[in-house]
């Protein structure tokens, strides 16, 4: 079973990095379509898009939103407790160099797990990080979407929102 494509290009707004794909999601070739995921419509809800889309559309983020999706790790799994250490250290090298040639505006991550395994730092918070991985890419972190994910379903979507207040503030900066 294949990895999903990525999204990138120059000039993103928000590149969404999750864990790996799931095998819903590698099956039907689409981020985030796990049947109890909540990531398309916690973005509609935050208003980070003003449509509701599904994982059918994940194509369309890049060209109208400017968000890119990708991962921290390739191969798709059935879940996290299938990828070993080593996954981890190339998929982190890999996402580094994603990350410099890009240069996104915000790297979001998708789970507290995924940034912890790309930093290497042991203690992690939601939201905006102290400091970034890659100079010049500002690191928000988001709790999973993934239904496995027990935080209350409004805890989830509040990060959210404080994902597009970051996102109108840095914008509101790069127009003055």
């Amino acid at each position: 079973m294949n990895g999903l494509p990525d999204y990138l290009d120059y000039n993103l707004k928000i590149l969404f990095i999750g864990y790996n794909p799931g095998l819903r999601s590698a099956e039907l070739g689409h981020h985030y379509a796990g049947r109890s995921n909540s990531f398309f419509p916690f973005l509609y809800k935050s208003g980070l898009i003003d449509q509701a889309l599904s994982f059918k559309d994940d194509h369309r983020l890049l060209p109208l939103y400017r968000y890119g999706l990708t991962n921290l790790v390739a191969r798709p799994t059935l879940g996290i407790k299938e990828l070993s250490r080593q996954d981890y250290r190339e998929g982190a090298a890999i996402l580094r160099e994603k990350l410099r040639r890009y240069r996104p505006m915000i790297a979001a991550y998708v789970g507290i797990g995924v940034y912890k395994n790309f930093s290497g730092h042991p203690q992690v918070r939601h939201g905006l990080q102290a400091s970034s991985v890659v100079n010049g890419v500002i690191d928000f972190v988001l709790p999973s979407t993934s239904g496995l994910n027990r935080l209350p379903h409004q805890e989830k979507l509040n990060w959210f929102y404080a994902l597009r207040k970051l996102l109108d503030e840095e914008e509101g900066k790069r127009k003055t």
